[in-house]
């Protein structure tokens, strides 16, 4: 009797087992999880809950693709691994897709990107006080900067300051800033759309952007190698273009005149 009762447990413990995995996977598989960072304007916490350009962009999309969307905070140098790991399904984090790594690696390469949909350039930021110190780009080589870890702002650092120069990779866009107002490093260099943001304003109001002309960059939306979600969400790009729901959104956060989808983009 002991034996039947202890089988009959056994098999009801694996029926709950294997039923919870497939309901996870079908969870997982319907959900739109997009990897992101603190990156204002595109996605950030405001009164507890994540908003941004970005954030409310992935709102939009996942309700065409009838998907729930789920929002997972991660390092930015780690976004390929956790891609690979499935913790995350797509990169949808202002992610600058006609860019190298530091490695030389084509961003291309390790991601499928979606169609493009804005306009970027990264941007120096330094203190106001130093402003008549940064004219070129020339004026780079030999100085310290701050760049995010892993981004397109730390390899373009690194080929600008040279082999007399140093990068300091940090976890965060934000925090740059921070390490130039300390005066830890000499220059950060980040995302243009953030340094506007925040240079010369509030707690950040001692910085400025160098009047240095950089070469403009795409945004677009990263997936893993050969995934099927690429096009679904190409397809809800679009339409969210065309019916004008993308340009009300931009226009909510200041980014009308950077919005620029590209239908042919292929990263």
């Amino acid at each position: 009797m002991k034996k039947i009762l202890f089988r009959s447990l056994a098999f009801m413990l694996l029926t709950l087992l294997v039923f919870s995995l497939v309901s996870c996977g079908k969870s997982k598989k319907n959900k739109l999880i997009c990897g992101i960072t603190d990156f204002e304007p595109m996605n950030y916490i405001e009164n507890g809950k994540w908003v941004g350009f970005d954030t409310e962009f992935a709102i939009l999309v996942s309700e065409k693709l009838g998907m729930e969307v789920e929002f997972q905070e991660i390092e930015w140098g780690s976004k390929y691994q956790e891609l690979d790991a499935g913790t995350i399904n797509c990169i949808w984090n202002g992610f600058t897709a006609n860019a190298d790594e530091s490695d030389g690696t084509k961003r291309s390469d390790l991601v499928d990107f979606s169609y493009s949909y804005m306009i970027n350039q990264q941007s120096v930021v330094i203190k106001s006080e130093r402003a008549g110190e940064f004219k070129s780009i020339d004026d780079l080589v030999g100085k310290t900067a701050a760049a995010e870890a892993g981004s397109a702002g730390e390899s373009f650092a690194q080929d600008a300051v040279g082999s007399s120069g140093n990068v300091l990779g940090s976890a965060a866009q934000i925090n740059t800033l921070l390490e130039v107002k300390a005066g830890a490093v000499d220059c950060a260099v980040i995302d243009v759309l953030l340094a506007r943001r925040l240079a010369g304003s509030g707690d950040y109001s001692d910085l400025a952007i160098a009047n240095i002309e950089l070469e403009s960059e795409v945004y677009a939306v990263g997936f893993k190698k050969g995934s099927d979600l690429r096009d679904k969400v190409n397809k809800a790009i679009k339409e969210l273009y065309d019916d004008g729901s993308l340009m009300k959104l931009a226009e909510k956060y200041g980014l009308e005149n950077t919005l620029e989808v590209d239908t042919n983009y292929k990263g």
